[in-house]
């Protein structure tokens, strides 16, 4: 049996850049650090931070006066980020800067007079946070056949933002039901779709040609995770959903003489190690990583609110890391 993995998978930058924006903010001011929601959908990594002082939470409401807080990669709505300045809570803001991207389209559509679709599922925290950034009216959809439901007041002041963690074909075919529907709407394709998104979802497309069954690794509640499973299955290829290689069932590689390994963008690199380790010890002999896209994209560090410091922590370096 071999084992092939796939070229992108894993971390993304957006979600790097949160968990360090934990780690630093640990570093910087110690221990308890409030992150509201976890910082990304990952049980693995929520229980590495939390062993180290992070404390998540649902509620701003959780959170006593003055405890440093971080917004997690999903975003908030303006509602709890208004609820953090009037407690005067310190805030560092870890909201990927594409779904701030997402955020602003949506408020300068708005603010323009345009009715606003998102195209998300609903009760993800990404498109809980998108909701609550429109002043205006905003629909939410996710199917071709919403699309036919919607009441409008003008087709002709109409636009549309999508969840950035969606299907890069689900999407397309919900965007081409809404221009069909209403031919002046306008919007990005599937622009607001991440880039490591597309680039993972791409990758575990083209895996899914050279094996017999996919182990995606990623937390069930992963809405990227859960994509990259589907997009496998829509080539006709069975793919499983492991949240720990623990999960692995020895009926799966049952004649599999090829096993794909892709990770979602929220799952560590070391999730995928130890499940190579268990397919190895199952009988996997080589284990090989297909040719891929490098991703060289970094953001930039958000910045460290001012208030106490682990004693531990130069005032100077803090302020520069910050990039004030």
């Amino acid at each position: 049996m071999r084992v092939i993995l796939a070229k992108p998978r894993g971390f993304c930058a957006g979600v790097e850049r949160a968990i360090e924006a934990v780690e630093r903010a640990l570093q910087f001011y110690g221990p308890p650090v409030y992150v509201r929601h976890e910082i990304v959908h990952n049980g693995h990594v929520v229980d590495q931070l939390r062993a180290k002082g992070a404390v998540f939470v649902e509620a701003l409401s959780e959170i006593p006066d003055g405890g440093i807080t971080v917004f997690s990669a999903h975003g908030v709505s303006r509602r709890v980020e208004n609820e953090a300045k009037a407690r005067s809570l310190p805030v560092v803001d870890a909201t990927c800067p594409l779904v701030s991207r997402v955020h602003n389209e949506a408020s300068r559509h708005s603010m323009a007079g345009r009715e606003v679709v998102l195209i998300g599922h609903a009760g993800h925290p990404e498109v809980e946070g998108t909701l609550g950034r429109v002043d205006g009216v905003i629909h939410l959809i996710s199917t071709p056949n919403d699309v036919g439901h919607l009441m409008v007041s003008d087709p002709r002041r109409l636009a549309y933002v999508t969840q950035t963690t969606l299907s890069v074909d689900d999407t397309r075919a919900v965007i081409e039901a809404l221009r069909a529907r209403f031919p002046g709407i306008v919007g990005p394709g599937t622009r607001d779709i991440c880039y490591a998104t597309q680039n993972r979802q791409q990758a575990a497309r083209e895996l899914a040609r050279l094996v017999d069954v996919v182990l995606v690794v990623g937390a069930h509640y992963s809405s990227n995770s859960n994509r990259l499973r589907e997009v496998v299955e829509g080539v006709g290829v069975p793919a499983h959903l492991l949240s720990d290689p623990a999960a692995l069932d020895d009926s799966w590689l049952d004649g599999v003489r090829a096993v794909g390994v892709t990770a979602g963008a929220s799952a560590p690199e070391y999730l995928v190690e130890q499940l190579v380790e268990r397919l190895v010890a199952r009988g996997a002999t080589s284990v090989e990583t297909m040719p891929g896209l490098e991703e060289a994209v970094q953001f930039r560090k958000p910045s460290m609110p001012s208030g106490r410091r682990s004693a531990g922590v130069d005032a100077a370096e803090a302020l520069q890391d910050s990039g004030q």
